[in-house]
């Protein structure tokens, strides 16, 4: 994720457009240092894309003050203490998520930041999905009239590791080492259902370790302790109630690895990364239930298309010139460390409704206090 969607499509791209357009119409051209542990493989991603500075002293590239912003797509576990260093050096902080292992650290970022006045954005990469933003034009033209539901499908099928590599690595599975599907997910369902229908009031959710013995990168098999699929029911401020499943053990029959149904008294959508379909109220079919007779009707020849009118740019690369602007001039960019400890927040009370087999509420927050 940090080299594909960050590096290569993301900052490289913004580089070699001549930079990001700020509000006066000019361009400010970026500088990039990579980071990591290994100065071989670093030399390497270094002369492949023309990148002059890299390092594997994360503390002397905080020290200086050519570097303004911290960018961390590190494993969970490492996250809190390096962007605690970084903003100990006052470098503006952009972090993946989920920004911490607990939201007690999360929401502590959040106060650190605030205390020393940096700017501090976390990946809200879904919410640019050309699906999900035409989902938003959908609700902002009053398209579903009251909504009464949303239905989530996410997964695929992540191989063991034993007659196929797995898609994913081994960490995953490891909830000792941060894995964990909750943890990786519902931190993405807490911002989608947050900016598109509304604060999530309560959850309850049912995990599984449904393969218990994956085999790791080192051809050995291990133990897997975090859990590779969640099913879990939120209640969403207005009576909106949503549902969605989330697997890595699932084989995928649908057009896209994401999709969700969004119902209302006006008409439905069907929304994915890509491709959206609606349906409308006065062009909604009437079903009648016949187990005695096979079907003949075709349901999904029921619902229309929306046509791709606009040009969709990388999710990734959107945000990352957002939150470029936001340090240069102050531009808008709403989805700070506090919008990340909410993400936290939600899948710490997906794991406790599981363990507790109660449904879990969440505390109200002030949305205006970022």
């Amino acid at each position: 994720m940090g080299y594909r969607q960050h590096l290569v499509r993301s900052l490289l791209a913004i580089r070699d457009q001549g930079g990001v357009v700020t509000s006066d119409g000019t361009r400010q051209q970026i500088e990039i240092m990579i980071i990591g542990r290994n100065e071989v493989t670093l030399k390497e991603l270094a002369d492949k894309h023309g990148i002059e500075h890299y390092t594997t002293d994360l503390d002397a590239a905080l020290a200086d003050p050519r570097w303004q912003i911290y960018f961390d797509a590190l494993v969970t576990q490492a996250r809190v203490k390096g962007i605690k260093k970084a903003i100990a050096a006052g470098k503006h902080v952009y972090t993946e998520k989920p920004t911490a292992e607990s939201s007690e650290e999360a929401f502590e970022l959040a106060r650190l930041a605030t205390e020393a006045g940096i700017k501090n954005g976390v990946v809200h990469d879904k919410l640019y999905l050309p699906g999900l933003q035409k989902l938003k034009r959908l609700i902002d033209s009053g398209f579903f009239g009251q909504i009464l539901s949303v239905r989530g499908e996410f997964g695929y099928w992540v191989f063991e590791g034993d007659w196929q590599d797995a898609q994913r690595p081994s960490w995953n599975y490891r909830s000792e080492d941060g894995g964990g599907i909750i943890v990786d997910m519902f931190p993405h369902w807490n911002y989608v259902f947050e900016n598109l229908f509304g604060r999530v009031e309560s959850v309850y959710a049912r995990t599984a370790t449904h393969i218990p013995t994956r085999v790791g990168e080192d051809g050995q098999a291990y133990k897997a302790t975090a859990d590779d699929a969640a099913y879990g029911v939120f209640d969403i401020e207005g009576g909106i109630v949503a549902q969605v499943n989330s697997s890595w053990v699932v084989r995928v029959d649908r057009k896209e690895l994401v999709e969700f149904q969004v119902d209302g008294t006006l008409g439905s959508a069907v929304v994915g990364l890509f491709g959206a379909k609606i349906q409308p109220r006065n062009a909604t079919p009437r079903p009648t239930w016949n187990p005695d007779l096979a079907e003949t009707h075709d349901y999904t020849a029921d619902w229309l298309e929306i046509p791709t009118n606009d040009v969709f740019e990388n999710g990734f690369k959107t945000q990352w010139e957002q939150f470029l602007l936001h340090v240069i001039e102050d531009a808008p960019h709403p989805y700070d460390f506090l919008a990340g400890a909410r993400g936290v927040l939600l899948a710490e009370a997906g794991l406790e409704s599981n363990a507790t087999g109660r449904r879990i509420d969440l505390p109200p927050y002030d949305p205006t206090q970022r």
